[in-house]
C-alpha cells in the first residue's frame, strides 16, 4: 500500500493533463475518418443519434481498458484470421440489410432501430473491428512508456470525440438525402469494408 501511494503521490496533475492531452491529440488524428467514425456516422443518419453514441463509447471504453490492462498480449489470443473473418461478417450483414431496405419515413427508421437492439450492434460492430486496430495499437504503445491511466483518458475522450463528430455529422450532413439513397450509401460503405476486411482474410491465411 505504500508504494502505490508513493507512486501516486510522485505523479503530478500537470504531468497528468500533459500525457493526456498529447494521447488525445495523437489517437484523435489517428481516428479521423477511420471506419469506426464513418459507421457511426451511416447509422446515425438512419437511426437514433443516443444508442449510436451510446454504443460506441462503450466499445471505446471496452477496447482502451483492455490494451491498457494487457497489452499486445490480447491481440496474440485470438489469431488475426478469425478477427478479419467476424469483421467481415458483421460489415457484410450491415450492408446487406442496408441495401434491402425500402423506402420508409424517419419515424419508421427509428421504430426498427429500437426493436433490434441498436446501442448492442454498435457495440459488437465497433468492438469487433477495432480490435487490434492501429488506434488500440497506439494506446498499447504509449500505455507501455507512460502513466497507463493518463493514456486511457486521453485515447478514450478521443475516440469518444471522433464518434461524436462523426454521429453529428450523420444527424446534419447525411439527413440532407433522401432516406432511400441514405440507405444505399451506407450499405455500399459497409459492402466495401467488408470487401477490404474479406481480402486482409485472405491473405492472413
Amino acid at each position: 500500500m505504500e508504494d502505490l501511494s508513493n507512486l501516486f503521490s510522485s505523479i503530478s496533475w500537470p504531468e497528468i493533463i500533459s500525457i493526456s492531452g498529447s494521447s488525445y491529440l495523437l489517437i484523435f488524428a489517428a481516428e479521423i475518418g477511420d471506419k469506426s467514425q464513418i459507421v457511426c456516422m451511416t447509422l446515425a443518419a438512419r437511426y437514433r443519434a443516443f444508442p449510436v453514441i451510446l454504443g460506441a463509447v462503450l466499445a471505446f471504453i471496452l477496447l482502451n481498458t483492455l490494451a491498457v490492462t494487457f497489452g499486445v498480449t490480447i491481440a496474440s489470443w485470438v489469431p488475426e484470421v478469425y478477427i478479419s473473418a467476424i469483421v467481415t461478417i458483421l460489415f457484410a450483414v450491415f450492408g446487406l440489410h442496408a441495401l434491402r431496405i425500402e423506402e420508409e419515413s424517419e419515424e419508421d427508421s427509428v421504430k426498427v432501430a429500437s426493436n433490434r437492439s441498436l446501442l448492442i450492434a454498435t457495440f459488437l460492430l465497433i468492438s469487433v473491428a477495432e480490435f487490434g486496430d492501429k488506434t488500440q495499437l497506439a494506446v498499447v504503445a504509449l500505455s507501455s512508456t507512460n502513466l497507463p491511466a493518463a493514456i486511457w483518458l486521453g485515447s478514450t475522450l478521443a475516440l469518444v470525440t471522433t464518434s461524436v463528430l462523426g454521429v453529428w455529422a450523420g444527424r446534419t450532413l447525411l439527413q440532407r438525402m433522401p432516406i432511400t439513397l441514405l440507405h444505399r450509401i451506407s450499405g455500399l460503405i459497409f459492402i466495401a469494408f467488408a470487401i477490404f476486411s474479406a481480402y486482409k482474410t485472405y491473405i492472413a491465411l
